[in-house]
């Protein structure tokens, strides 16, 4: 069960969008129960009426059924009293307004309907410089709608390369940097993403135990379920698309594609700059359950034990055994990514029985290292150096979709909600 806050403020939520994270947003909290009025903004007509609407709020093809996932199997639907007229139903005692006019954020109007916390699902509005004028809308119109506080639930995508982040934009993911974000400055929040969500909770155990300096290269690759971007079927590419195979079929394909982790990484970790890092993505068949494979590479001490894979997976247990909010989670199961969708809070999972080390000695001829003077190496026995270093593999589970993101950015949505 999620933890219970009272808003005591009368606060109503806006939420922009409703696809995959818009809809598993408003099952998040109509369960919650944080908010007793919740605005959705569709930006246009859907079915033939708000019954279909309804009929799609109510199930999911991943999840189930909405009142078998508030109350179990034996639980009847929740949904009642839809008006057509107002647009409005209630949903297990939550009333929900659905908007079905405007797709620009600055035309919705929320200052009409109280609302003055928006979380924006959409994945088009990710440029926090743009105007609220961009004729092609902008995260900023949600202030000229009435809005105080927007979160986005994706990372900030900056267009223009020679601007630089608003002051009044943060990137956090809770339980990381969540203190980041100070409400008498920020406007603008960035939730990150799935991938740098489960991401950062593995990083920052060993940041903790070991320390930058320690730790020579990272790389990930993320094995990642289907998201809305993909084709079902082979599509013919957009004018000027240069990744042709975002445009190939995910029902019967693995898919290479890109993960802008690494960079948004940075910014809730910030000592992540003095670490070279590669991050990849490769999308597979599935609906939800992914994968992140970590590798690193410790620079041992010349005397003393190597690090060893008890020693990791006893940082990760600890380190779950620690944490408050319960975000990070340890095992010794073999799971498979079935297992692990819709485990509740749980940014990672870490899958302690397949964690591996291996270490070696890496040889350096000091006479090709750039920046050592020759009469300095001439002092030396020797110019060939030994230096052994031990690469780790750790593997971290997490729902990309309604366990492990929906619930932080859940999270995050309250947070900031306390400070209206």
């Amino acid at each position: 069960m999620e933890k219970k806050t009272v808003n005591k403020k009368g606060l109503k939520l806006g939420i922009n969008g409703f696809g995959r994270i818009g809809k598993l947003t408003l099952w998040h909290h109509v369960g919650r129960k944080y908010f007793n009025e919740i605005v959705v903004n569709l930006g246009r007509e859907a079915g033939t009426s708000l019954e279909d609407i309804a009929h799609y709020a109510a199930r999911d093809s991943t999840y189930g059924l909405l009142h078998g996932f508030l109350y179990g199997h034996k639980a009847q639907p929740v949904i009642r009293d839809i008006n057509e007229k107002n647009g409005c139903m209630t949903i297990d005692g939550v009333k929900v307004k659905f908007l079905r006019s405007h797709r620009n954020p600055a035309e919705i109007g929320w200052r009409d309907y109280g609302v003055k916390l928006v979380v924006d699902t959409t994945g088009q509005f990710l440029d926090p410089t743009l105007s609220p004028e961009h004729p092609n809308g902008s995260v900023r119109g949600h202030f000229e709608s009435g809005a105080e506080k927007v979160i986005v639930s994706a990372p900030f995508k900056i267009k223009d390369e020679g601007k630089s982040m608003p002051e009044d934009a943060v990137t956090t993911v809770m339980g990381i940097n969540a203190n980041d974000y100070d409400s008498r400055r920020h406007k603008i929040i960035s939730n990150a993403s799935c991938t740098t969500t489960c991401l950062a909770h593995m990083i920052k155990p060993l940041l903790n135990f070991f320390g930058s300096k320690k730790i020579l290269s990272a790389s990930m690759t993320t094995v990642h379920a289907v998201t809305c971007s993909q084709q079902v079927l082979d599509h013919l590419p957009k004018s000027g698309a240069k990744d042709l195979r975002k445009n190939r079929s995910i029902l019967n394909n693995i898919i290479l594609t890109t993960t802008g982790a690494a960079k948004a990484l940075k910014l809730v970790i910030p000592e992540m700059e003095k670490i070279r890092f590669i991050a990849e993505s490769v999308r597979v068949p599935i609906t939800t359950g992914s994968l992140i494979i970590l590798m690193i590479n410790f620079q041992e001490e010349l005397s003393g034990e190597s690090i060893r894979r008890e020693l990791i997976n006893n940082i990760y247990e600890q380190a779950a055994a620690d944490d408050p909010n319960e975000y990070l989670k340890y095992t010794t199961e073999q799971n498979v990514s079935g297992d692990i969708i819709g485990i509740p809070r749980a940014a990672t999972i870490i899958e302690g029985h397949e964690t591996h080390t291996r270490t070696a000695e890496v040889t350096i001829d000091l006479e090709k290292v750039p920046g050592i003077e020759k009469n300095i190496i001439s002092l030396l026995k020797t110019h060939i150096i030994e230096i052994p270093v031990t690469q780790a593999v750790i593997y971290g589970w997490y729902d990309n979709e309604k366990g492990s993101y929906v619930v932080m950015l859940g999270d995050r949505t309250i947070s900031v909600a306390e400070t209206i």
